[in-house]
């Protein structure tokens, strides 16, 4: 049976996309040192990430900062998830997800709370989503915009990104449903 893991990355956060990753493990392929993408190094995530991308078919799904406003982070969640269902190069027969939520997705699946600290493939999947996200907070928009620390907290509420939020206002990438909690 060809079973693909799912899991995502930035659900709570303030700031950026929220990003899946579908991952399908194949038979014989051993990947040392998989585990939750938050209880391993960002080294090690990124050389993870390295060959999980070249020996395994995987599928990255994002959602827009402004489509999560629009749609709620519930349906952002799914609709992302299904994005990276169907980047995978192979169709797979039943998914595996991390967490609880209810889904509404094409194929079979289960979720499983904490799957990413029990199930392979759904490890893998964290790593492949932390890792594609990481780089873009990092990156992208540390770039477009340096005066929010994005390198540091990656989008997340962190006091350092509440205190720029609220010396700078909100930016194109803020969530803006997510900021109100915070009164900004």
């Amino acid at each position: 049976m060809l079973i693909a893991g799912l899991d995502e990355v930035g659900r709570g956060c303030l700031a950026g996309p929220l990003v899946t990753a579908a991952v399908i493990l194949p038979r014989g392929v051993r990947l040392k040192g998989l585990n939750d993408s938050k209880q391993i190094s960002a080294g090690r995530r990124e050389e993870l990430s390295e060959l999980i991308t070249k020996k395994c078919d995987f599928g990255i799904g994002l959602v827009s900062p402004k489509l999560i406003d629009d749609i709620g982070i519930i349906r952002a969640n799914n609709l992302a998830f299904l994005i990276a269902i169907n980047n995978l190069k192979q169709t797979p027969q039943k998914l595996l997800v991390d967490g609880n939520d209810r889904l509404i997705l094409p194929y079979p699946h289960e979720t499983i709370i904490k799957g990413d600290s029990k199930i392979r493939c759904i490890m893998a999947a964290s790593i492949v989503a932390k890792v594609a996200r990481d780089r873009m907070m990092a990156g992208k928009y540390e770039g477009m915009l340096p005066e929010y620390g994005f390198r540091r907290h990656k989008g997340y509420g962190t006091l350092e990104h509440r205190n720029n939020i609220e010396k700078h206002g909100m930016s194109a990438i803020h969530r803006r449903r997510f900021c109100r909690a915070f009164a900004f």
